[in-house]
């Protein structure tokens, strides 16, 4: 069975293979880890598809290959076959670039695709993740000089850091042609002693930079926004969440009970369940939700909750607090972050009043959910209005006015705000 580079989420066109966790000969099981794989959006473990053994490693560590290219084979028995005579060589079997390029001792093996560097018998100092290498590089600093922390003694990127932070001395820059550094790489500022202080993109940022800029350039986008009524969801949250923490382990927060009913209210408003490419609307039959999750000030990464209406509501609690989790983890697999239907950006833990979210394309909306702030409040009944001191906050949709029109989405956030102000959440925690 082939194992191949994996799609980590729906923007991402290459990965760089960081680790091999297992060598030529081993004995692989279904769903072990298998190797761990680094994009421009993350760092994540990829597990075994099938249980065999690791005949051939295609792709070695810190090389950058496309996605679905053929990285090893596993087999179902037996010892790694020898390649055939005139056999193609791992350096022919998928097209790939290098993170280093040739030194005198390390010549590059080349194919139509480009060079790959023949990593056989590298030592530690060498078995750099590219973000690593890039800091090294971008430091001009000796890894010999720097201790690494890491398995067999590797040298992490919070082994470079702490070594920028100490002061540590560096080398004289290498040659032109010694390291190519595509991208400048994230890093701890240390004491200023100028004025100013210039903070490289991370991989991360630049990608979604792009994105963003593209999206905003791209689609015409047009902002809606409502107030509503959380007093319903805070009721529920009252009554069960005490239990709800003891039994679960983490608290209740509003972004469950949101991501319920923008799912059942996408039943209704479809042509926001989709994706326009410039000349046709896709409508999807599935509705699966984005949840974007800050890593730490770092970047963002949309994991993926699929098939909500399928899901109760504690179901759907669960999944966005370990798809969050595991996410700043870096242990996301691939398919959590790819077939996202709608996404949902939630800044409310920050306090922010209200936020003008940009579409994440080829999706044709995005929704903002905000702080959720106890306010005065009108409440309507026969028997006359009266003001009520009620939980509150804002829901933000940005929409491509290329696919829909103002007033369906307008439509659809009042069909969300009815149903975050009408359903009986108590009953729905109960399911």
């Amino acid at each position: 069975m082939d194992v191949i580079m994996p799609q980590l989420g729906e923007t991402v066109t290459e990965g760089t293979v960081t680790r091999w966790y297992k060598k030529v000969g081993d004995t692989v099981k279904a769903d072990e880890t298998l190797f761990d794989v680094e994009t421009d959006k993350v760092s994540t473990e990829i597990p075994a598809s099938a249980s065999g053994v690791l005949a051939e490693i295609l792709v070695e560590e810190g090389v950058t290959a496309k996605v679905g290219v053929r990285l090893a084979v596993i087999r179902e028995s037996g010892p790694a076959p020898r390649p055939a005579a005139g056999a193609p060589s791992a350096s022919t079997a998928a097209p790939v670039t290098a993170a280093v390029a040739a030194t005198p001792d390390r010549p590059l093996r080349t194919d139509s695709s480009g060079p790959v560097r023949s990593l056989d018998k590298l030592g530690t100092q060498d078995r750099l993740s590219p973000v690593v290498r890039k800091l090294i590089a971008e430091h001009s600093l000796d890894p010999a000089r720097i201790a690494g922390t890491g398995r067999d003694g590797r040298i992490t990127r919070e082994d470079v850091l702490d070594h920028i932070v100490k002061g540590g001395a560096g080398h004289p820059a290498a040659a032109p042609d010694a390291v190519r550094i595509e991208t400048p790489a994230p890093y701890v500022v240390p004491a200023a002693s100028g004025a100013h202080t210039t903070i490289p993109l991370n991989n991360v940022r630049r990608r979604t930079a792009e994105h963003m800029a593209k999206s905003w350039t791209t689609a015409p986008h047009v902002l809606q926004a409502v107030e509503a009524d959380f007093h319903r969801v805070e009721q529920a949250r009252r009554e069960m969440g005490g239990q709800w923490k003891k039994r679960e382990g983490f608290s209740l927060s509003y972004l469950p009970f949101i991501a319920r009913a923008v799912s059942i209210a996408l039943a209704k408003f479809p042509h926001l369940n989709a994706t326009f490419d410039g000349a046709q609307l896709t409508l999807h039959r599935r509705i699966n939700l984005g949840i974007a999750v800050d890593l730490n000030f770092e970047g963002l990464v949309v994991p993926v909750v699929k098939d909500i209406p399928a899901k109760s509501l504690p179901q759907i609690a669960r999944e966005i607090k370990d798809l969050a989790g595991r996410a700043r983890a870096g242990k996301l697999k691939p398919d959590e972050l790819a077939e996202a239907t709608y996404t949902i950006t939630n800044n409310g833990a920050f306090g922010t009043l209200f936020t003008a979210p940009i579409i994440n394309l080829p999706q044709v909306a995005i929704l903002s959910t905000d702080a959720i702030r106890k306010k005065p409040w009108v409440i309507e009944s026969p028997e006359g209005d009266s003001i009520a001191i009620r939980p509150v906050g804002m829901l933000a949709q940005a929409i491509d006015h290329r696919a829909v029109d103002g007033a369906y989405s307008a439509a659809f956030l009042r069909e969300v705000k009815t149903l975050i102000e009408t359903s009986n959440w108590v009953e729905a925690l109960q399911a």
